[in-house]
């Protein structure tokens, strides 16, 4: 690890493996199939991995549309050349109708009053605003309701400036096998959509599978697989593992800034929740903190990597650093080989030889969820792409 390439500035980085994130692409691409597209979800700027980087490692892996949150995630990428259809997975404020045809960002519709105001903005500019209607199925997020669909489409479909490029829901239970809500889910889908056609409107794409759907439900694939955090090597649900093999794409590290051997009884940071317990015990500080998205409830209850071997961190998270204690004369089967030294890569997430820790691991100590991990350590630390 002493090879590893670290940032001038902070002894602290995110590291993307984006050779990592091409096979899971392609691995979801030879899932779908070449006849259905696959959307590629970005947001949260890529769950933390950057968006730029992915958005063009997963179009050449075969991606064919992207997905964002936000308005300003779907600038972001216009701005970095980004020219592959792009889609807001939400309907945004109608004060920003005008950017979303400036950019050619297609939102989520579900309200008579935005589309029409879409519309306008692009008559006004001489183009037609593409969007997907956003059907609520039973998750009760967002969308119109499944009955009135063809109410909301009859009311907007004149306006000349709008074109319905998709039709879409979103599943509450996809993870789960042999869901009952998920079956009713699909079945309340595909009454909207065919309500649609019978009533002669057309409907664009229609998509609904995500990752866990993408993975288990090949039946409900439609035109469209909308794919999140599988591409990034993390399996939505202990299912899926069977089903599909990914890699992890992130890692997270830093160097060892300052070690020491303190006094018996000494504590270790705010509030003194750690005492050191005998002699011969190092304590190391690395520049990695809650701001930069590790956790203070992990406090005094994680591990990390030190030259291969686990070794605990100790006293509370601070803001921009932790700390960790090695037992240099500790008899245990993952003792270290030598003392820790300043300039040591300290691994938070991701592999150091044969150990590793995991975005699941350590969502279970947190009692969340991956997803959550991996977006919370893209605040702030540098991005370095292998």
């Amino acid at each position: 690890m002493d090879r590893v390439v670290s940032p001038e500035t902070r002894w602290s980085w995110v590291e993307v493996n984006l050779a990592a994130l091409r096979r899971n692409t392609t691995a979801f691409r030879r899932l779908i199939g070449r006849g259905t597209q696959m959307m590629c979800v970005v947001k949260s700027d890529a769950y933390g991995h950057g968006a730029v980087p992915c958005v063009k490692t997963m179009h050449a892996a075969g991606a064919d549309q992207f997905a964002v949150a936000t308005v300003r995630e779907g600038i972001a990428l216009r701005e970095a050349g980004i020219e592959w259809p792009i889609l807001v997975l939400s309907e945004p404020p109608v004060d920003c109708v005008e950017t979303l045809v400036e950019y050619d960002l297609m939102p989520a519709v579900y309200t008579a009053d935005f589309a029409l105001a879409l519309g306008e903005a692009a008559a006004s500019a001489n183009r037609v605003a593409r969007y997907h209607l956003a059907v609520d199925t039973g998750m009760t997020r967002i969308g119109v309701r499944r009955q009135d669909v063809v109410e909301l489409r009859r009311t907007i479909d004149f306006h000349r400036g709008l074109e319905c490029a998709g039709t879409f829901t979103h599943f509450a239970t996809a993870d789960v096998p042999d869901d009952w809500d998920f079956a009713l889910q699909l079945n309340r889908f595909r009454e909207a959509v065919e309500a649609l056609r019978g009533a002669g409107l057309e409907t664009g794409l229609v998509h609904c599978d995500n990752t866990p759907g993408t993975i288990m439900h090949p039946e409900c694939r439609f035109d469209m697989c909308r794919v999140g955090v599988g591409l990034y090597g993390l399996h939505p649900a202990e299912v899926t593992r069977t089903r599909m093999e990914l890699e992890p794409v992130m890692s997270v590290r830093g160097r060892v800034v300052r070690v020491l051997y303190p006094n018996v009884g000494d504590g270790v940071g705010y509030g003194l929740t750690w005492r050191v317990p005998k002699q011969n015990i190092q304590v190391a500080t690395v520049p990695i903190g809650y701001a930069d998205g590790l956790a203070r409830e992990l406090s005094n209850n994680m591990d990390v990597l030190v030259n291969g071997v686990r070794c605990r961190q100790v006293g509370n998270v601070c803001m921009d650093q932790f700390m960790f204690a090695v037992d240099v004369n500790s008899a245990r089967s993952y003792r270290p080989t030598r003392p820790v030294e300043y300039g040591d890569v300290v691994t938070v997430l991701g592999a150091d030889g044969d150990e590793r820790i995991s975005a699941e691991e350590m969502a279970g100590l947190r009692n969340t969820i991956n997803y959550e991990v991996v977006c919370d350590f893209g605040m702030r630390l540098e991005k370095i792409y292998t």
